[in-house]
């Protein structure tokens, strides 16, 4: 099928100041929701996306004014999405915990995606942009697994998103702190994994030709030998970071599937129902303006109920050690 086939009368954009910055093929995707990304490239490359009159790369950075010209375009086989379950549209509602103008954080429950992917129709994001119609600028700023609950930035508009994605790449910007319940007694000098992650097929391995990825660790709370509940911050924001860190310290997370350890997955599930045991419980956002918006989502309740079967006590803090 030809690209003639997807397209009627050419349409014209001009960009407004909302959207200089952007890079040009993450507009259209926006702008052309539903519209694969193969399609957007071919007719990039083949130069029916105009700007100015001229064809362009996918990375152009876009400037207030310019001038696109976009194909209509027409998805024969298209079928709009369905209406998602009013139980998730209801729960996703439920879970803002911050919005301004520009910004929404949501305390995201476990076992919901954040979008829609391979079985899931729908997700985060999907939910939000059919509750609020009105915002078509609704972008995720990053991912939490399905299995991980807490704290999720949803940018409004387009300029807070790149400017999210752009503190998200700066180390020590956004401040981003998980809990985990993970197996063993963490030693308090262990207070952070700098280990190289590689992402392969099946999953995210340590190994030396892989992207630097740097945690830092505080235990909260000692169960005797057999787990401890400890504070994770991310330095850097690599896929499964905190899960793969754990592993290769010999901490493996509570309840994961891929990264974590059998004997001890059944120990807890025992004490409830099976679950990862990981929490996006805090942020600290800087701002456009400068000034920092701090979030914070309280550990899940389905937490209490193995935490209370396990005999902790505080962890004793050295003179010295980290805080």
């Amino acid at each position: 099928m030809t690209d003639n086939k997807h397209t009627r009368t050419d349409r014209e954009v001009e960009v407004p100041a909302e959207h200089a910055g952007r890079r040009l093929d993450k507009y259209l995707r926006a702008e052309l929701k539903g519209v694969p990304a193969s399609l957007l490239f071919r007719l990039l490359r083949k130069g029916k996306v105009r700007v100015n009159d001229k064809k362009a790369q996918p990375n152009y950075r876009l400037e207030a004014g310019d001038l696109l010209r976009l194909p209509q375009i027409r998805l024969p086989d298209a079928i709009p999405p369905p209406p998602l379950p009013v139980s998730l549209l209801r729960t996703i509602d439920q879970t803002v915990i911050h919005e301004d103008d520009a910004l929404l954080v949501l305390d995201k429950p476990a076992d919901i995606a954040v979008h829609v992917g391979t079985g899931v129709s729908g997700g985060v994001i999907e939910a939000l942009r059919q509750l609020r119609p009105d915002q078509p600028d609704l972008e995720l700023a990053h991912r939490l697994d399905r299995d991980t609950s807490g704290l999720l930035m949803v940018a409004k508009t387009p300029s807070m998103l790149r400017h999210l994605q752009r503190v998200l790449r700066e180390e020590d910007s956004l401040k981003r702190r998980y809990l985990a319940l993970v197996r063993g007694d963490w030693p308090e000098e262990l207070a952070e994994v700098r280990a190289p992650l590689h992402r392969t097929e099946q999953s995210v391995i340590v190994a030396e030709h892989g992207l630097p990825s740097l945690t830092r660790f505080a235990p909260r709370r000692r169960f005797g030998g057999t787990a401890t509940l400890v504070q994770a911050e991310l330095i850097t924001g690599r896929k499964h970071q905190i899960r793969a860190h754990t592993r290769h310290a010999g901490f493996p997370i509570a309840g994961d599937k891929k990264y974590g350890s059998t004997t001890f997955n059944q120990r807890i599930h025992q004490l409830a129902s099976p679950r990862l045991y990981l929490h996006a419980a805090e942020l600290e956002i800087p701002l456009p303006d400068s000034t920092i918006l701090r979030v914070s989502a309280p550990m899940p309740a389905a937490w209490q109920r193995p935490l209370g079967n396990l005999s902790g006590r505080a962890p004793h803090r050295r003179s010295g050690s980290r805080r």
